[in-house]
């Protein structure tokens, strides 16, 4: 094993140049996992991300608050809601107190789509963790929330 993890070491670009390529690389290939993954279901990220975006959320979202957890602008996921709502995936419910701020729910439909990428996203989560320590992904993920926080446009807002 050690000279497992030597040989990875080699391959590593060293520093904290790497830090942003290295950060990008694994993302892409993460997303590519998943993607390649839910070919079978003819899902794209266009489809799978926001409803699990609003699957995920402790209460159903309005507009602006998807946008903002996805960090798109408003009017790109008025787009991508009229799409999913003419797909039958998800519905528009006006807001107890402000008709115009519209609550996103999922269909069952949609519920049921939410679910299959759910289960492909601990698939690809399990395979790319395989064989960290619980301490190494502590690490990384108290690394990447400072990061997040120090990069973060709008200081104290949710990410």
């Amino acid at each position: 094993m050690h000279h497992l993890n030597s040989l990875m070491a080699s391959r590593l670009p060293a520093g904290r140049a790497a830090f942003g390529s290295l950060l990008s690389r694994a993302y892409r290939q993460w997303r590519r996992a998943a993607d390649l993954r839910l070919q079978p279901f003819d899902l794209t990220e266009a489809t799978w991300l926001p409803l699990v975006h609003i699957a995920r959320a402790a209460t159903p979202p309005r507009q602006k608050d998807l946008a903002a957890s996805m960090f798109v602008d408003n009017s790109s996921v008025v787009r991508l809601l009229d799409n999913l709502e003419k797909a039958g995936l998800i519905q528009r419910k006006e807001g107890e107190t402000d008709r115009r701020a519209k609550t996103i729910l999922l269909t069952p439909r949609g519920r049921a789509i939410a679910d299959k990428v759910e289960t492909v996203a601990r698939s690809v989560r399990t395979d790319a963790l395989a064989g960290l320590s619980a301490k190494d992904i502590e690490t990384t993920i108290r690394v990447l929330d400072h990061v997040c926080r120090a990069l973060d446009p709008a200081p104290g807002s949710a990410a």
